[in-house]
């Protein structure tokens, strides 16, 4: 029973997969936050040249 139990105790893969799992959930959070700060650019952006194109109005030198 004994060696059992220090079998167990020396075996990492089941660590190391949770390991992996917690990296990619952190790159999956910081791939959905960079995602969204470039939509709310995009969508600023889009929406200042809409302006511009339905006023018809020369941009600024």
């Amino acid at each position: 029973m004994k060696t059992i139990f220090t079998r167990l105790m020396k075996d990492e893969s089941g660590a190391t997969a949770i390991e992996y799992g917690l990296i990619a959930a952190l790159i999956s959070v910081a791939l959905i936050g960079g995602a969204q700060t470039l939509g709310g650019a995009l969508d600023t952006q889009f929406n200042n040249l809409s302006t511009f194109l339905s006023v018809g109005e020369a941009p600024a030198p």
